[in-house]
This record gives C-alpha cells, sequence and structure tokens, in this order.
C-alpha cells in the first residue's frame, strides 16, 4: 500500500474532471482546473476531512467500497481502476461482480416497460 502515491493519483484523476462531467454547477470562480475536494467528497459519500487525509496521503487504508465510489466520481478507466486498487493494497473487483449487478428495483421498473426499448448502463467501463 502506498498511500503517497494514492493521494497524488487521485488529485491528478480529479483535475481533469471538470464539474459539467458529473452534473455539478460550474460556477463563476473556481481556482482549480476539475473538481474540488468538496465535490469528490460529495459524489463519494464521504466527508470532506476524509478526502483530503486521502489526497494527502494520510489516514487509514480506504475501504473497497469507498475506492468503488473514487473510481466512479473520478470517471476512471477499467486500468485506472485497477491501479487505484493495487496503490491501495486491495484485491481487485471481479469482473461482473458487483458493478454489473443490477438493482431489483431496476429490474421491476424494466419488467414494467415491457413496450419500450431499455438497457442498464453504467459510467464505469
Amino acid at each position: 500500500m502506498n498511500l503517497g502515491e494514492l493521494g497524488d493519483f487521485l488529485k491528478k484523476r480529479r483535475d481533469r474532471i471538470r464539474p459539467s462531467d458529473v452534473g455539478l454547477p460550474t460556477g463563476h470562480r473556481r481556482r482549480v482546473p476539475g473538481l474540488r475536494r468538496e465535490e469528490v467528497a460529495q459524489l463519494t459519500g464521504a466527508s470532506v476531512d476524509y478526502y483530503i487525509e486521502l489526497e494527502r496521503g494520510g489516514g487509514a487504508q480506504p475501504s473497497e467500497q469507498m475506492l468503488a465510489a473514487l473510481s466512479r466520481a473520478l470517471r476512471l478507466t477499467r486500468d485506472e481502476r485497477d491501479h487505484l486498487y493495487a496503490l491501495a493494497g486491495r484485491p481487485l473487483p471481479l469482473r461482473g461482480g458487483s458493478a454489473a449487478h443490477v438493482h431489483p428495483g431496476m429490474l421491476d421498473l424494466l419488467d414494467r416497460l415491457s413496450g419500450t426499448p431499455a438497457q442498464v448502463i453504467t459510467d464505469l467501463h
């Protein structure tokens, strides 16, 4: 596990994502090229303090659930996601694992749309 490299990786990925890419307002004054730390924390469901610690290379080892949330929020490719898990010292998620799972409520909705074509797509590649 290399928390320093993990923090650098997160910052570089955060810098390349624009607020409009993830459905956030851009606002008038932005001092950072990409997302603010607070915005990443909001998108992942983490506290701002926790995310800042991750980016600074401190704190505890992030959970697999947090890594999955970061992968989605930062729009990581599969290779980038795998690199993130390796930096955090976590096993790689199985292909076709929980990311491929469709929530039962969504399946129920799809069943009700019998005459309408529909497809379930995630933001992960």
